[in-house]
């Protein structure tokens, strides 16, 4: 028995490094189109979502105002807070399949080419 340890085996995932991955220009301009969408569309939703509740807590009178019969903006500024959710998600689903999903895709076949056996196809099995 010597006294050197034994170093363990790599296993399959040592054949893709993804740091190295990450800092190439197709995951850096990935990164930068997620964001450029991400961010400004939180602090929007956030910046929305937060006037709703300070309207609520503050303008009682305001968000009282009939607007037709026994429905008033309170009501109509709360069920807009569920069509927006909606709708920045169907937004965000179509910027991501145009404008995300090639150089994901682009990325991925990469990586399957480079160590086949690393990935697993969600199907099941070894891709």
């Amino acid at each position: 028995m010597g006294s050197h340890p034994v170093e363990p085996d790599p296993g399959p995932g040592a054949a893709v490094d993804f740091t190295e991955v990450q800092q190439t220009e197709q995951f850096k301009e990935l990164r930068k189109r997620h964001r450029s969408f991400v961010f400004p569309m939180a602090v929007f939703f956030l910046l929305w979502y937060f006037a709703y509740v300070l309207l609520a807590d503050y303008a009682h009178d305001f968000m009282a105002t009939p607007v037709l019969g026994n429905i008033n903006i309170g009501i109509l500024l709360g069920l807009l807070q569920f069509v927006s959710t909606f709708g920045i998600t169907m937004w965000y689903v179509s910027y991501a399949n145009r404008r995300l999903d090639p150089i994901a895709s682009s990325i991925r076949h990469e990586l399957e080419e480079a160590a086949p056996d690393v990935f697993i196809d969600p199907a099941g099995g070894k891709k």
